[in-house]
């Protein structure tokens, strides 16, 4: 009986120093991941990095590991010379395949979501106008001034915001688009309204490489965008 309770002991012991060991080992890879998504990225806000399963060691050692939850904030997507800030991204890599010296990794596949806030929409419009929510799903407030014969006009427009293929270049589109223009008879004042209210922005110039959106809609928050992908790019060198 002593023989028996001192292995129980033993292997207790061994047990919880090999799960912090474990824990240990996927907190420093966690850290280490974020870092490298953070260089990767170029991100002006943080990262944070999930590994799920356990033991981590023998995925380490495997290099798969089954599931890998990366939350980013302050997100830069660029494209055709124009920014436009992602509040935050929260993405979920399934089965990534990592890289032979542990610097990265790449996803068989992943989803996630994506927010953009109004504060950020109205920066990235470029017309100075002034985004809120629309008082439904995939509805925008869009407030804009325009000059017509020496008289300052000011205008708020529910207008609907969309998802749509780029005619150039390949990815989405993020397209806002009024449903209608009051113009009291007053002549021109809705295409000037238009030329304000009415644009078209790229958002997947700065997502992760194979992470493409899927559709969004809004809310108070801002707008939310669905995101997936395959083969998607976790980090690297």
């Amino acid at each position: 009986m002593r023989f028996l309770r001192v292995v129980v002991i033993i292997a207790v012991v061994l047990g919880a120093l090999f799960w912090g060991v474990d824990r240990w080992a996927a907190g420093y890879a966690e850290n280490r991941l974020a870092e490298r998504i953070q260089a990767r990225q170029g991100l002006a806000g943080s990262t944070e990095v999930d590994i799920h399963g356990f033991p981590f060691l023998t995925q380490a050692l495997s290099h798969d590991l089954d599931r890998v939850d990366v939350k980013l904030k302050g997100v830069d997507a660029v494209a055709d010379g124009r920014k436009t800030r992602l509040s935050e991204l929260d993405a979920s890599f399934r089965e990534v395949r990592l890289n032979g010296d542990y610097s990265g990794g790449t996803a068989r596949r992943a989803e996630g979501s994506a927010l953009v806030t109004y504060a950020d929409l109205t920066q990235a419009s470029q017309t100075g106008v002034t985004l809120a929510y629309g008082g439904a799903p995939g509805k925008v407030k869009v407030t804009a001034s325009v000059e017509i014969l020496g008289r300052t006009f000011t205008r708020s427009v529910v207008s609907t915001v969309t998802l749509v293929d780029a005619e150039q270049g390949g990815g989405k589109l993020v397209r806002v688009r009024a449903d209608a223009v009051p113009g009291e008879g007053i002549p021109g004042i809705e295409s000037a309204v238009r030329k304000k209210t009415d644009f078209d922005r790229r958002l997947d110039g700065g997502l992760p490489a194979g992470l493409r959106l899927d559709s969004l809609t809004s809310d108070e928050a801002g707008v939310h965008l669905a995101l997936s992908g395959q083969n998607v790019v976790l980090a690297g060198s």
